[in-house]
């Protein structure tokens, strides 16, 4: 998503505030979810953005990862980092490597 909105001529997303003043509220939440998001400028500024439900959804998710990758790299970086053996977390679920391999393989996406 954050690259379509680089690509995208961010000109095309503006909508005057005005739009909506005008009563063409369904018609902008149409072209937000054709685009994916328009920017709602007041006095000649952006005021706000408007989201697609799945666009902000993307960016949340990209925040978190942001976030769970920021705090695995300062964890990684601790000499003080305490660790669990792979062998000890199995263990303590009742799982063997035996049974991680009679697994069936699963995709994530």
């Amino acid at each position: 998503m954050i690259n379509n909105i680089l690509r995208g001529n961010v000109l095309d997303a503006l909508i005057p505030i005005s739009r909506f003043n005008k009563g063409e509220a369904n018609k902008i939440f149409d072209e937000v979810r054709l685009s994916g998001y328009k920017i709602v400028v007041k006095n000649n500024a952006p005021a706000c953005v408007l989201l697609a439900p799945e666009r902000y959804k993307e960016l949340i998710e990209l925040i978190d990862d942001h976030y769970l990758l920021s705090l695995a790299e300062e964890r990684l970086k601790s000499d003080n980092a305490p660790t669990i053996p792979f062998e000890k977390i199995l263990a303590e679920d009742g799982i063997t490597i035996a049974d991680l391999e009679a697994m069936e393989d699963v995709e994530l996406e």
